[in-house]
C-alpha cells in the first residue's frame, strides 16, 4: 500500500479560501511521486465571500467551506472532524487567505490568533507521532499556536507576518521563493509559495521540493 498524505484545505480561492495554484501543484507532485492523498476542509461557513474578479467583499454572500474545497478535490473531499492522524503518514496545508480567515483569525487578530479546534485537533495527532506536516504560503504562521513554540518556519521575507511568528514564539527563517525551510527535529517542512511567488512555476519548484523533501521524511 503506498504512503497516505491528508490534504486540509480551506476554501476555494486565495482572497478567502485556499490558494488553487498551491494546491493543484500539490496535488500534482503527490500524484508523480506516487503518493495517495485525501482531501479534508472544516464543514463550517466561510469568513466572508471575495469578488476574485474586483478583490471586494461580496456583501450579503455565503459559502461554505467544505463545500468550496469541493471543487478543488473534485468532490472526493471529507470533513475535518473525520480526519484521524493514525490513517495517514503526513499531511499538508497549502495556503491562500482561507489560513488566516477560515482556518484561524489571524487575518483580524495578528498575533493574538485563535485556532479552528478541529485543526489543532487534527494536526497534533501528526506531531505526537512525529508524522512529517508540509506547510505554505501564510500557513506556516499557524505553527507556534499548532503544535508549540521554537520550530523552524518560513513564509519567506514578509516582516509583518515574520514578526507575528516571532511574537507567537516561532522561529522565522528567511528564504527564497524555491527553497524550503526544514525542522528536521519536529519534522516541520515550510515553503513561501504565493508569498513570493510572481509565476506559477516558481511556486512549483518550491512547492514540490516541500513534497519531495515530505516524501523522504516519511521513510525515516
Amino acid at each position: 500500500m503506498s504512503k497516505q498524505v491528508a490534504v486540509i484545505l480551506s476554501g476555494c480561492g486565495v482572497q478567502d479560501g485556499a490558494e488553487i495554484y498551491e494546491t493543484t501543484l500539490t496535488l500534482l507532485r503527490l500524484d508523480q511521486l506516487g503518493l495517495g492523498y485525501r482531501c479534508f476542509a472544516p464543514d463550517i461557513e466561510q469568513h466572508h465571500v471575495v469578488d476574485h474578479r474586483r478583490g471586494e467583499v461580496a456583501d450579503g454572500e455565503r459559502r461554505n467551506v467544505l463545500t468550496e474545497s469541493a471543487r478543488l478535490a473534485r468532490g472526493e473531499i471529507a470533513p475535518l472532524d473525520e480526519l484521524e492522524a493514525d490513517d495517514f503518514d503526513a499531511i499538508i496545508l497549502p495556503g491562500g487567505f482561507g489560513v488566516a480567515k477560515n482556518l484561524s483569525n489571524f487575518a483580524e487578530a495578528g498575533d493574538g490568533m485563535q485556532v479552528l479546534d478541529e485543526l489543532t485537533e487534527a494536526l497534533s495527532g501528526f506531531h505526537e507521532a512525529r508524522k512529517p506536516i508540509g506547510l505554505m504560503c501564510i500557513s506556516p504562521v499557524l505553527v507556534p499556536r499548532l503544535l508549540g513554540p521554537g520550530i523552524a518556519v518560513t513564509v519567506g521575507h514578509d516582516p509583518g507576518v515574520a514578526g507575528a511568528i516571532s511574537a507567537m514564539g516561532g522561529l522565522h527563517r528567511s528564504c527564497g521563493v524555491e527553497d524550503i525551510v526544514v525542522d528536521f527535529e519536529n519534522r516541520v517542512v515550510t515553503t513561501p509559495a504565493y508569498m513570493l511567488a510572481t509565476r506559477i512555476s516558481e511556486a512549483a519548484t518550491g512547492i514540490f521540493k516541500l513534497v519531495d523533501r515530505i516524501d523522504e521524511l516519511m521513510d525515516l
